[in-house]
């Protein structure tokens, strides 16, 4: 019986295997390596992946899938909502240094998954995903960009990331309203010492209102921080390079 794909689970199945090949070869995966797909859904992508890999973890959320999921011999299935999935100690239970991370992200969630990932990134090796082409531009946008976000700079002070394939409608059933995108993203090796907690909030801040200057938003939550170090107000959120950012947070901690 063919599966339905549930609106609810944001499920668009990938059927292309020009595209499928692509996205493999994209991903590269070695034999023995541990990698995790997140959302296998029919299995496009699962099947070309565990056969160069030999094994595969996979998270599903659906039932239904889980089911089909289970018969295969050479997936780990763990049936679970991604956003409560510890990947600290499933990479430990993998006996994994780190884990190889890809998947076909639900385009309803794929933010706060990027968020979940984002806080269990020393466990990760790298990351595959397909995304709605206005995200992975966000993600890997510059400053002085329209497409420059706070999703930006949450990203980048932890990954190098790139756009590596576009993805259209066609290779989808249900076929998306939008366009996709491939974007890898690799956990940078030395990374910036920072408050995480104090680097989201000033970016929220920063970018609550992008197209005032940032004296009248950022100027003056640092105003009640009591910070008296050199950052110039005079311009806006998106002209603002993600090591200023960065630097920023640092001078705040001292």
């Amino acid at each position: 019986m063919k599966h339905q794909a549930r609106k609810r689970f944001g499920q668009h199945f990938l059927t292309d295997t020009f595209v499928i090949e692509q996205i493999v070869s994209a991903i590269a995966p070695m034999a023995g390596e541990q990698m995790l797909e997140i959302g296998p859904g029919l299995a496009a992508l699962t099947q070309p992946l565990v056969e160069r890999l030999g094994k595969l973890t996979v998270i599903e959320l659906d039932r239904d899938l889980v089911i089909r999921l289970q018969t295969h011999p050479q997936l780990n299935v763990i049936a679970s909502d991604v956003l409560r999935v510890d990947f600290t100690e499933l990479a430990k239970a993998l006996q994994a240094p780190k884990l190889r991370v890809v998947g076909n992200l639900p385009y309803n969630i794929s933010t706060p998954i990027l968020f979940h990932l984002l806080t269990h990134v020393d466990a990760i090796k790298d990351q595959h995903f397909m995304l709605q082409k206005e995200v992975v531009d966000r993600m890997v946008a510059q400053p002085c960009t329209s497409d420059y976000s706070r999703l930006s700079v949450m990203l980048q002070w932890r990954y190098a990331m790139e756009n590596v394939l576009l993805v259209q409608p066609e290779a989808f059933d249900p076929p998306p309203r939008v366009d996709s995108a491939i974007v890898r993203m690799l956990p940078l090796d030395t990374p910036p010492q920072i408050n995480v907690k104090t680097l989201e909030a000033l970016v929220q801040v920063a970018f609550s209102q992008r197209r005032k200057l940032l004296r009248h938003t950022l100027g003056r939550w640092l105003e009640e921080k009591n910070f008296d170090g050199d950052f110039d107000v005079h311009r806006r959120a998106e002209e603002v390079p993600v090591a200023q950012y960065v630097a920023l947070v640092q001078a705040l901690s001292v």
